[in-house]
């Protein structure tokens, strides 16, 4: 059983049920799942901007293919689906103190769900209901503790009252996402009263739900989201907000956003130059992935150190072997899940370009090829003047024409290396 699901508190009545991973259930799914179309339905189509709908995702069938269990997952990635299945393009774009449409609470907690299945191969899936229990007895712990203020107090005085409660009485700090990758998870926030800027910001919309379904606020209120590095979600009156503020709100579908591209950067398995884009890295690395390991190949890229090659060769092997210990040596599982999660979310094209990159590197050269294509599709038409776009679009480029290369061999479609992705078990030296 993984950590988060001993330490989950008992399941409780909440205000949202129907979070459900039943073995029966999810087999059906099995194949081609039916909520990549579903999922945008009212966001934009999933599409690729050329007519057609997107290929599969790869990242559940190519680990059933490789023997591990993945009904827990699915069922977490049908919740997330269904969830950002009522995002309408008016309440995508709504701030998250008023939250209308999807519940972003559960779907935190179905992506956090869905990770925990992936890498702690527990029976046990992480209980949904129960946090979302947790939330409400957080909710309802402002009145029961005496922090509501007077009948008539000003909003200002409201909101120090429930900051005191939350950041103070309850003890909720951040926590640097680079340093712990638990901060990123709701329900590891809320057992450990620690975590990142967007989950303690996703859990004071929450508290405002709720206190506004007890008809407890007379107000329009917002949230303040801090973009320094030690600043704490805060509440504030909506009527006398600036034009100013506006780059500190935070809407529905761009909390979502955040939280799965912090995510996919955090697990990124390529993260040689720092100052360059994910994208870029994970083509750079094909020169030192397999098939291109050699004397030439080391002599052509002479400025790479040998500790550095030795470094990108152990963190193949880990990722390869299964071994998630360390975020720094990133995480393929959750760096994929990550890329599909956007890609349902239909933010922006290039999450299709990324997501071809990993697939790549995976072995699925057919579908690394349709999702280069796709991308490209959807970039018709749009100017690239941004020396790094242009960089970018040269690898796409140079990718596409590589894949190509291996997909014309005699023979590539009676082999299979990507079923044997995930057990594969060279010694790295």
């Amino acid at each position: 059983m993984s950590c988060a699901a001993v330490c989950a508190p008992p399941s409780g009545l909440g205000r949202h049920h129907g979070f459900s991973s039943s073995p029966s259930t999810v087999c059906r799914r099995r194949g081609r799942p039916p909520y990549t179309i579903r999922a945008c339905a009212n966001s934009g189509d999933a599409d690729d901007s050329g007519g057609g709908l997107l290929p599969r995702m790869v990242l559940h069938d190519s680990l059933d293919a490789a023997g591990v269990v993945t009904d827990h997952a699915r069922a977490a990635r049908e919740g997330f689906a269904t969830q950002i299945g009522r995002l309408t393009r008016l309440n995508a774009e709504t701030s998250i103190a008023i939250s209308r449409g999807a519940d972003l609470a559960r779907a935190a907690l179905c992506i956090a769900a869905e990770d925990d299945s992936l890498v702690s191969h527990s029976s046990v899936p992480l209980p949904v209901d129960a946090f979302i229990a947790r939330l409400d007895d957080l909710s309802t712990g402002f009145l029961a503790a005496g922090f509501l203020p007077p009948s008539g107090a000003p909003p200002e005085v409201f909101f120090d009252h429930l900051d005191r409660y939350l950041y103070v009485h309850k003890g909720f700090r951040r926590t640097n996402v680079a340093s712990d990758a638990r901060a990123m998870y709701l329900h590891s926030t809320l057992t450990c009263r620690s975590g990142s800027a967007l989950m303690l910001s996703l859990i004071y919309s929450e508290l405002l739900k709720t206190l506004r379904l007890y008809g407890l606020l007379d107000f329009d209120e917002e949230i303040s989201f801090p973009h320094d590095l030690n600043g704490l979600p805060r509440g504030y009156d909506k009527r006398r907000s600036k034009f100013c503020d506006e780059p500190n709100i935070m809407t529905a579908k761009s909390l979502l956003v955040e939280i799965l591209q912090t995510l996919k950067g955090m697990f990124w398995p390529f993260q040689s130059n720092q100052s360059s884009s994910l994208f870029l890295n994970a083509v750079a690395a094909n020169h030192h992935g397999p098939g291109n390991v050699g004397g030439s190949q080391a002599r052509s890229h002479g400025n790479i150190s040998a500790i550095e090659m030795a470094a990108a060769k152990s963190a193949q092997h880990r990722l390869m072997r299964g071994v998630w210990t360390n975020v720094r040596f990133g995480d393929m599982r959750r760096a994929l899940a990550a890329c599909e999660r956007l890609i349902l979310l239909n933010h922006n094209p290039c999450e299709l370009r990324d997501y071809a990159a990993l697939l790549y590197h995976c072995g699925y050269y057919k579908d690394c090829l349709q999702y280069l294509t796709s991308y490209q599709n959807a970039m018709v038409g749009q100017p690239r003047t941004n020396p790094l776009e242009m960089l970018e679009d040269d690898a796409v480029n140079t990718l596409t024409a590589r894949v190509n290369l291996i997909l014309a061999e005699d023979g590539w479609d009676s082999h299979k290396p990507a079923a044997s992705y995930w057990t594969k078990n060279s010694e790295p030296w």
